[in-house]
């Protein structure tokens, strides 16, 4: 299956396109804004790289957040028009399942939200052993040493500093955004359904009034 992988999420733009578990061609670039100025031209590239024309692919996978409103919005709203124009399915992938496979194991996906607060889900081996969540720092550490019981542990994301006092030992990395790598694989394993954003409180930003946008 050839599949298109999509992340704006968080700080880069990233997209790649896999054939199966090969990887065809990748590309990433590292922005905290931008990214509807990128998206499209990156995946163009990427596509040449590959070889591969539009017409042929079979699915497409955008992560779909927790993370940047503007961003993720960018990226779901073009995987939705270009899904559209090919009639291929669009699939979803949060973006903490997606930090989360960078590795095995005993995995937290933390990213910072701001307010004292982390979006955190816990895997092991690919398997969520809590859904997204959105808690104060505090919380988040005591959940996570409920679920680590003193095993061996990943955090990944930007959360992950904000945790490292609480789980001495741990593997921490820090990618700026998620890999459209594992955004493919994981979308190509996925049931097709409706893309939505995944939002897990309410946006900072204010419209005139004092209405949310």
């Amino acid at each position: 299956m050839l599949v298109l992988g999509l992340d704006t999420c968080l700080n880069a733009c990233s997209v790649a396109i896999l054939d199966g578990e090969r990887v065809l061609a990748h590309r990433s670039e590292a922005m905290a804004r931008g990214h509807q100025e990128r998206l499209a031209p990156m995946a163009e590239a990427v596509m040449a790289d590959a070889g591969v024309a539009f017409g042929r692919l079979q699915r497409i996978g955008a992560t779909v957040g927790p993370g940047s409103f503007t961003g993720l919005r960018v990226g779901v709203a073009f995987a939705k028009g270009l899904g559209s124009a090919l009639s291929i399915p669009v699939v979803g992938v949060g973006s903490l399942e997606a930090l989360a496979a960078e590795v095995t194991g005993l995995v937290a996906a933390a990213i910072d939200a701001r307010r004292d607060q982390l979006y955190l889900q816990v895997f092991e081996d690919g398997e969520p052993l809590m859904a997204p969540d959105v808690l104060p720092i505090g919380t988040a550490a005591a959940r996570l040493a409920e679920l680590g019981m003193g095993r061996a542990l990943t955090l990944v994301g930007s959360g992950a500093p904000l945790l490292a006092e609480t789980a001495p030992g741990a593997r921490m990395l820090t990618p700026e955004g998620c890999d459209a790598r594992h955004v493919a694989r994981l979308a190509a394993r996925k049931v097709a359904a409706p893309i939505r954003p995944l939002y897990l409180r309410a946006p900072d930003a204010k419209l005139p009034g004092g209405r949310d946008p």
